[in-house]
């Protein structure tokens, strides 16, 4: 039983190998047929193709981040906003932080009055955030070194510029 059973594995392998050699054969010829054709037919010239259509640049406004004065590489951002809470407001603010709820704004800018710091509160209707700032100033340079010296306690402190 098991000669009969090798005896036929053996006879499909040698048919199934038979009948791919004649499909190879046929594959080459055609392939070699194509490409002599190629070669007797005169060279064509070259098409040449048209340039794709590009759409204009349309410049937009940067209303995230603005640099007002890059001399010293502070980065402002420049964004229209309202005193909500506090005595006023210079040219440049330090945000310590953004909150959506404005009882979180509230509770750090009592946090920044305790610290003897005083703490404002600045609504930007566009985003509908409530900002908190801890200190501001007239000149950018100040209120940098306002925020570094904040950066201890409140590492993601950042300058505001009012549109």
């Amino acid at each position: 039983m098991k000669k009969s059973m090798v005896l036929c594995a053996g006879i499909c392998a040698v048919l199934a190998f038979a009948s791919c050699s004649g499909s190879k054969e046929s594959a080459y010829k055609k392939a070699y047929l194509k490409a002599q054709a190629k070669q007797e037919q005169p060279a064509e010239q070259p098409v040449q193709e048209e340039a794709p259509v590009v759409a204009p640049l349309v410049e937009k406004p940067a209303n995230e981040t603005t640099v007002i004065d890059n001399t010293d590489n502070v980065t402002v951002r420049t964004e229209d906003f309202q005193l909500i809470s506090g005595p006023g407001l210079s040219n440049f603010s330090v945000v310590v932080g953004s909150f959506g709820v404005k009882a979180n704004a509230e509770g750090l800018q009592s946090r920044l009055n305790g610290q003897g710091l005083q703490g404002q509160i600045v609504y930007n209707s566009e985003r509908n955030l409530y900002r908190v700032v801890a200190t501001t100033f007239a000149t950018k340079s100040e209120a940098a070194q306002s925020r570094d010296q904040l950066r201890s306690q409140f590492p993601d402190a950042w300058l505001l510029y009012k549109k």
